[in-house]
């Protein structure tokens, strides 16, 4: 189910923008990213500036621990 954005579930290992039924934007389908923890970690600390252009509006978490929580729980849904 989509809402705000593409539905998490299964997010780590995916590819970005693969979700059929989500209008990502032109920058995300570019990306050409694999959701892993380095790119998460990545994307998670400064999302505008990691992928101009998208749609995520989220600031970013800067703090390191904070991004591993968000990553692991990702990893388990």
């Amino acid at each position: 189910m989509n809402a705000v954005g593409p539905s998490l579930f299964g997010v780590y290992g995916r590819k970005s923008a693969s979700l059929t039924d989500y209008a990502y934007s032109d920058a995300m389908k570019a990306a050409g990213k694999t959701w892993d923890e380095a790119t998460l970690d990545t994307y998670l600390t400064a999302p505008m500036k990691d992928v101009p252009g998208t749609k995520m509006t989220f600031a970013g978490l800067k703090d390191e621990a904070q991004r591993k929580e968000v990553i692991a729980y990702l990893k388990g849904v």
